[in-house]
């Protein structure tokens, strides 16, 4: 082993405990001048260290956590290795505790039986979205139905809504759509929420696109990291799902359930550490979760055109392959439909969404659920990265969620419009 690989070993075995406090952590940018720069960056990523985002492209930031017993060494990783960076947190502890408190005010101020619209006011739990489309079921009986697709490991129940306009015609397309499919990334369960409300309640201004597509929507993949994310600052920036996992004498929790899936399982990307955030999993689908979704696609796959699946953060449009650099033979199609979303969102608010395959645009990641759909016989497969706020990326404040769903509400129209223009 190198001598710089023994160093990033030893970094990375600082940070395998399951949760923090996070008192005392840093948070760093980091700005690789080259391309030896950023395979640094990613070979960090992969021994252990918390990126809050991960970019390929050179000039572009990543953030990166640093632990207290870290922070030499990683001071010193920077300065041998001339790293642009610059110092964003010096206490993510008490940001985390200053941002939990004022959510717990949030929600006493704006709570909600289940039943009626769902404000933007705040993010709501997996039970109160649950409540919120059976809502949605019960008022609007002849568009809208419910399922039960599944459990998650804590025995959390996983239910799809299936919006229509009323026509019941066994061959209609279909576009499938899921969120929160990591833990921390709040605004993608929100986001998911704002298109459901579009495309059921305004159902007079989107009708045009229920005409010949029925819209399958999960809100939460994984609401057990979710659940878990709220529960106080210590779990915050959970991101897996929440079945235990032994390593030596240590429990750690989850795996990636966006590494899980069975295409190109635990290759490049992925992790076999369970205390890693990338971590695959023991075997493939040995996530109930990821084993819900896989089963959605597949019972979708004779007439499934589009799988949009919503992350935070980055302001990203991703399409496959995440596995590999080449690119699908109908790779333009892809790019058409992604690009159709970004230039809606760049006419509308100016904001800036990077477009093209996961791997040459972000980052390799192997076992996703969008190369996994796209494999399965779907159309078009993408992977859409809202923007992100707050310290971490992770947490925009309440006062803005309003402004980022209706954001990516007009880049998802974009998209669904650019599908039924082709399909």
């Amino acid at each position: 082993m190198s001598r710089l690989g023994l160093f990033l070993l030893l970094l990375g075995l600082a940070l395998v405990a399951a949760e923090f406090d996070y008192e005392g952590y840093r948070i760093y940018d980091l700005t690789p001048a080259d391309a030896e720069q950023g395979e640094l960056l990613y070979k960090l990523s992969q021994q252990g260290y918390d990126f809050l985002s991960l970019r390929r492209l050179l000039g572009h930031s990543s953030r990166v956590i640093v632990s207290p017993e870290q922070l030499e060494s990683f001071e010193k990783l920077l300065s041998e290795q001339k790293l642009s960076h610059s110092l964003i947190n010096e206490n993510l502890g008490a940001t985390i505790a200053e941002e939990f408190a004022q959510r717990q005010v949030q929600r006493r101020l704006s709570p909600i039986s289940g039943k009626g619209r769902l404000s933007t006011d705040r993010y709501y739990t997996h039970e109160e979205i649950n409540n919120y489309i059976s809502d949605l079921a019960a008022r609007y009986p002849t568009r809208v139905f419910l399922k039960t697709v599944g459990w998650s490991y804590e025995k959390r129940e996983l239910k799809t809504i299936t919006i229509t306009n009323g026509d019941r015609r066994a061959n209609k397309k279909v576009i499938l759509m899921d969120g929160g499919f990591h833990a921390r990334e709040w605004i993608s369960p929100a986001a998911v929420l704002y298109v459901i409300e579009q495309l059921v309640e305004k159902f007079d201004e989107n009708a045009e696109l229920l005409e010949d597509y029925d819209w399958v929507i999960l809100p939460v993949v994984n609401p057990d990291g979710y659940e878990h994310t709220q529960t106080g600052t210590l779990a915050r920036l959970f991101r897996k799902t929440r079945q235990p996992y032994m390593i030596l004498d240590q429990t750690c929790y989850g795996a990636d359930p966006n590494r899980n899936f069975d295409f190109h399982w635990n290759e490049e990307g992925a992790s076999s550490n369970p205390c890693v955030d990338t971590f695959a999993g023991p075997n493939a689908f040995s996530e109930p979760e990821a084993v819900v979704v896989r089963d959605l696609m597949h019972s979708y796959a004779d007439r499934g055109i589009m799988y949009l699946t919503i992350h935070s953060y980055g302001n990203y449009l991703l399409y496959p392959w995440g596995w590999t650099s080449d690119l699908p033979e109908t790779w333009q199609d892809l790019d058409d439909v992604a690009r159709a979303g970004g230039d809606a969102i760049k006419e509308a608010t100016g904001t800036k969404y990077e477009v093209g395959s996961s791997t040459n645009v972000l980052y390799i990641a192997a076992g996703a659920s969008d190369d996994y759909a796209f494999y399965a016989g779907f159309n078009i497969s993408i992977t859409m990265e809202l923007s992100g706020g707050g310290i971490s990326g992770f947490d925009p404040p309440a006062s803005k969620i309003d402004e980022f769903v209706t954001e990516t509400w007009i880049g998802i129209r974009a998209m669904a419009e650019k599908v039924i223009e082709k399909y």
